[in-house]
């Protein structure tokens, strides 16, 4: 079977090493379901994102995303990272702009690629507005399934709620800096708490040197914790709407994440709202190249 081209690049980082890893690869029309999900198992990264003929020629490619246990319909370090990878092979020079447009299976995904004096950076919009997510949310069980007090669990306007947008993550704002260092899943009460509402679990509080630091937890995605979450980033706008954060025109937030695992991470998030609702959300980020090579996909 013929080898496939792949590279990795770090994401949400203009350092190497730091971010969240990604490995993209390209010439993928004629694998499987199954395939595609053994070649991101053995990668074994948060995500993997495999890339196709567009379906229209004015896009520039069709893109299936996977953890290592299976696949999602929209993520955001996979399309900032993958539209960077691909506007460098079709541009050249120190400044220059590129319109890259994904066909994500939860639908197209426009992405900005400005390359400034060497530097390159991306935005992309979300491809749909998050909406409630059901379920329960009991602060208790929150706390106790992230070895934290109940106090602890809330600041401000802020209250645990689910939000989904693609994918779905449980919002888990907490008082503290301390309080978010310290987070970890506990079992029993993780395994109860997923059960019963979702999980990948995003938790935020405060920053000091950015406007929200987070950490995000899906241990039954096999994602121990994730050094950055595009698209909880970009659903997090719901989230921060519901908490009186964002008013009328355009609310820019910084974000950090990955910085308990030694792999911070730096997004930007934008929000539009009109009449008091969201109306779009884009975020924005780098990534750096780490390694390419050829990779032979498993027997169909």
């Amino acid at each position: 079977m013929t080898a496939l081209p792949f590279a990795t690049c770090d994401v949400f980082t203009d350092a190497p090493y730091g971010g969240n890893p990604l490995a993209i690869v390209e010439g993928a029309d004629d694998l499987t379901t199954a395939q595609m999900q053994l070649i991101a198992r053995e990668f074994n990264l948060s995500e993997t994102i495999f890339v196709q003929t567009p379906d229209d020629p004015a896009n520039a490619a069709r893109v299936r995303i996977f953890f290592p246990t299976a696949e999602i319909p929209f993520a955001g370090h996979p399309t900032i990272g993958c539209a960077i990878h691909l506007a460098r092979a079709r541009q050249a020079g120190e400044d220059w702009t590129d319109l890259i447009t994904l066909e994500e299976v939860a639908g197209l995904v426009p992405v900005t690629v400005t390359c400034k004096s060497g530097k390159i950076t991306a935005q992309f919009t979300a491809p749909v507005l998050p909406t409630p997510h059901p379920g329960p949310v009991d602060p208790d069980l929150i706390a106790d399934a992230l070895g934290l007090e109940r106090a602890q669990i809330g600041f401000d306007s802020h209250a645990p709620a689910m939000w989904a947008g693609g994918p779905d993550f449980l919002y888990v704002p907490v008082a503290s800096l301390d309080a978010l260092a310290r987070a970890q899943p506990a079992q029993p009460a993780w395994g109860r708490l997923t059960a019963q509402s979702n999980e990948s679990v995003y938790v935020y509080a405060r920053g000091k040197d950015c406007d929200f630091r987070a950490r995000m937890f899906a241990p039954g995605h096999g994602i121990a914790e994730d050094p950055a979450t595009g698209s909880a980033s970009a659903i997090l706008a719901a989230q921060l709407h519901a908490s009186a954060q964002i008013g009328e025109g355009t609310t820019r937030f910084s974000l950090h994440q990955g910085v308990e695992m030694g792999r911070p991470s730096q997004i930007g998030l934008s929000v539009d709202c009109e009449d008091g609702k969201v109306t779009a959300i884009r975020v924005a980020g780098t990534a750096v190249p780490i390694m390419s090579g050829r990779i032979t996909p498993p027997e169909a």
